[in-house]
């Protein structure tokens, strides 16, 4: 039998390869942290309409489809989006939801869901894409009148930032902050570790787009958002179905002190919305 600290370490290592467990945890993450941090200020209805961009396996939509939302859930990545089409087939058999492979940017997304959004959700996302300051402000043109953005991402300078987890080695996968080395000592190090050219050429796509608190919020509040609600963390809370631990709030102290803040936070919570 597999001791309870083993199977949450088994757990939170097998989310990697196996999207079941990767849905799982992010729906219950979704819903147990998520949409009471989103509610805090939105009242999210029946009635509202949900874009899930990034959507990845669905899971943050659940909860959301569980509230009776309308959602799109659009993803790049064809082999996730796949999984969401398995996971969410109940509500997309209903007509609920639809899980689309394309791209954001594309002429003919804005054509289909300009305006149409009263939420918008990034669940750990925004990391990943390029060019930050485009399309941030771009987010603008799916939003209803008073609607919001919800973001959720782990800061760039936080001790796996980086992504290292995706590591098939062990001793990667946990060392701290090593994603923060120069790019050549970087590779040089995975390499020597015996990291297929896969590993680390995804590795350096996330250094390549990693986000801090500060430039996050510069961006947000240059291109006229409001920051209506806010949340760091010092354990982010979809650790709790990862490895058992309880969620911590980031304390005042840290959180009043900038650029070293990311470096004690792993996970930041923002809701925006466009300024009046």
């Amino acid at each position: 039998m597999i001791a309870v600290n083993e199977d949450l370490d088994y757990m939170a290592l097998i989310q990697h390869s196996n999207p079941t467990v990767r849905f799982q945890q992010q729906a219950d993450n979704a819903r147990a942290d998520v949409l009471p941090f989103i509610e805090e200020v939105f009242n999210v209805t029946a009635d509202c309409r949900v874009l899930d961009i990034g959507c990845g396996d669905g899971g943050v939509l659940m909860p959301f489809l569980e509230r009776g939302c309308s959602a799109i859930g659009i993803e790049l990545d064809q082999y996730k989006s796949d999984f969401a089409k398995g996971f969410l087939k109940e509500f997309i058999a209903k007509g609920q939801v639809e899980i689309i492979n394309q791209n954001i940017y594309e002429e003919a997304a804005l054509e289909l869901y300009k305006g149409q959004f009263d939420l918008i959700l990034l669940k750990d996302v925004i990391e990943h894409i390029p060019d930050q300051e485009r399309f941030i402000p771009y987010l603008k043109k799916f939003l209803k009148p008073g609607g919001r953005i919800f973001f959720g991402f782990p800061p760039w300078y936080m001790p796996h930032g980086g992504h290292q987890q995706i590591c098939s080695s062990k001793i990667l996968g946990a060392l701290p902050y090593f994603h923060l080395l120069p790019n050549p000592l970087y590779v040089g190090l995975l390499k020597l570790f015996g990291e297929d050219q896969g590993v680390v050429n995804e590795l350096l796509s996330v250094k390549s787009t990693g986000i801090s608190i500060e430039r996050f919020e510069k961006i947000v509040t240059l291109f006229a958002y409001e920051i209506e609600l806010k949340r760091h963390f010092l354990l982010n809370p979809i650790y709790r179905f990862k490895f058992g631990w309880k969620p911590r709030v980031q304390t005042k102290f840290i959180q009043s002190i900038p650029f070293f803040r990311n470096f004690l936070t792993t996970c930041v919570y923002y809701l925006i919305r466009k300024e009046d």
